[in-house]
């Protein structure tokens, strides 16, 4: 007797149908080769340090890094200790389940998009953009909060989008603007304002006499307010005087860690990043702003501009703040190509020669990839030419199908990009932490005092070591000497600095882990 079944797919209302299909493809697009490549500084090596402690000691409450209290909201660490919880440590159960939530973005975008587009067409183009956005995409795969931010916001914006006709969705937008708190901290305030702002526009204040909102908002700040009160009680005044809302702030003010960069920092980031779809940007902007009495209009104005205003005037530039800037880069994308795909005219020639060059570069790139020994990647570089190269075809005959030409063909560059081996790209920028970690885990015990003379600490070489290594200057590396700890030195600190009665434990990547000789 069958007990229970799937109801089949074409009984679904098409809504929730295209968005499952829209959710599949960002899933298998989010999942690709995930665990290809080792954790990176910094966040995802801080991150996996955090949650392992989590798992391993059972102290969810309180997070710790290396002992000393973490300065960031919980929610990330909290998913990817569930993660190893049930799978194991690897990279990817770090990654999953954030990567899983991340993806979710598309879909709900899609029907934030049914709710504010008079066409159905604008929401799902906005969609697609979305998911074939290269920084979306990367960052959400890597083990960071700024996927799973925008994935909330996204849920905050639908539920209130929805609550007009469906009084019950208010609940939604009070639990993820919690859980934003939990996830991202005060930037959940500014997401927070971005939809006030649009609901005061858009004449939605109704929907504050809508009981089930203040009924969500309870349920969704109360853990909120119980986390960071367990905090205080816990550490008293030291957490009050900011050692949790301290960092955060002051990022805003003064450049975290020597990121600093000038206002149109993020203009270039999106310039950078964001091909395609940035060409069509600037008239969907323009689209946006003649249709601004729009909810579609509305929206992405006030996104675009607040958000991108507040990250331009902190002090702290970091490429992945950008990210809740996206989805609204998305709408005004969408609906341009919505418009071209209706309303067919004669295409500018400038998209001719911009898709042209772009060919040209996945050309060049396969020379360079053949004369370089990278083989690798030349399947992204002759799909990067043909790509493009079609686009143009398509666009010189005044084919409107160069956008779903587009739309597959990215899709299908960000598909062998994931899988590539340097999907990661930082992880170049020094030297290969795994085989450092093994010799570290082979000769020093766990509590060990280890120190090197690499410029700056790597937090991935912490996690995979599963020891603390703190990167000193030459004259405290005399001094650590004489306390007998373990150093980890390049050749040319290694032949600078006199250390007497020193024993060679074993050589790795460059570097010579040394210990004082017990004779």
């Amino acid at each position: 007797m069958k007990i229970f079944s799937f109801p089949p797919a074409s009984s679904l209302p098409p809504s929730l149908r295209q968005g499952l299909w829209l959710l599949l493809a960002a899933v298998a697009l989010w999942s690709m080769n995930l665990g290809g490549a080792t954790l990176r500084d910094w966040d995802e090596g801080y991150y996996a340090i955090v949650a392992r402690h989590m798992y391993r000691s059972g102290n969810w409450l309180y997070p710790l890094l290396h002992e000393q209290p973490f300065d960031k909201p919980p929610l990330g660490e909290w998913l990817i200790a569930a993660s190893y919880s049930l799978l194991g440590i690897s990279e990817l159960t770090t990654r999953l389940p954030l990567a899983l939530i991340s993806a979710c973005g598309v879909p709900l975008l899609y029907w934030v998009g049914q709710e504010i587009f008079t066409s159905q067409l604008s929401a799902v183009f906005s969609a697609l953009v979305y998911l074939t956005l290269l920084p979306i995409v990367r960052h959400g795969r890597l083990a960071m909060h700024d996927g799973i931010t925008v994935t909330l916001f996204l849920l905050l914006l639908l539920g209130l989008l929805k609550s007009r006709q469906h009084k019950l969705w208010a609940i939604i937008p009070g639990v993820a603007f919690g859980l934003l708190i939990l996830a991202r901290g005060e930037m959940a305030f500014v997401l927070g304002a971005i939809a006030f702002l649009f609901l005061v526009i858009d004449r939605r204040l109704s929907l504050f006499k809508n009981p089930y909102l203040w009924i969500g908002l309870f349920v969704g700040i109360l853990p909120v307010i119980a986390w960071y009160a367990a905090q205080g009680q816990h550490y008293g005044a030291e957490f009050w005087q900011g050692r949790f809302f301290g960092p955060l702030v002051q990022r805003i003010w003064q450049p975290f860690h020597n990121h600093d960069g000038p206002p149109w920092y993020y203009v270039v980031e999106l310039l950078k990043y964001s091909f395609p779809w940035v060409l069509f940007l600037p008239s969907g902007l323009i689209l946006a702003w003649q249709q601004r009495h729009s909810s579609w209009g509305r929206l992405t104005l006030v996104g675009i501009v607040v958000y991108g205003l507040t990250i331009s005037v902190m002090r702290t530039k970091l490429p992945w703040y950008i990210m809740p800037l996206y989805p609204f880069v998305a709408l005004a994308v969408g609906a341009k190509l919505a418009v071209v795909w209706q309303h067919p005219q004669p295409y500018p020639s400038a998209w001719k020669w911009l898709f042209g060059s772009a060919a040209l570069v996945g050309s060049g790139s396969c020379i360079y990839f053949i004369v370089s020994n990278q083989v690798a990647l030349l399947p992204l570089g002759i799909a990067l030419t043909l790509v493009f190269s079609y686009t143009v075809w398509l666009i010189a005959k005044q084919n409107r199908q160069f956008i779903v030409a587009l739309f597959a063909g990215v899709y299908l560059i960000l598909g062998i990009f994931v899988n590539s081996p340097v999907w990661v790209w930082e992880l170049n920028e020094a030297f290969a932490v795994q085989p450092v970690a093994a010799l570290l885990q082979q000769h020093t015990p766990k509590d060990a005092a280890i120190y090197t003379s690499f410029a700056y600490g790597r937090p991935s070489l912490d996690f995979y070591s599963d020891r603390q290594v703190k990167s000193a200057t030459s004259a405290e590396l005399q001094i650590q000497w004489v306390k007998k700890s373990y150093l980890l030195l390049d050749q040319a600190t290694l032949n600078s600095l006199q250390l007497p009665h020193s024993k060679t434990l074993g050589t790795a990547e460059g570097f010579t882990l040394i210990a004082p000789s017990r004779n």
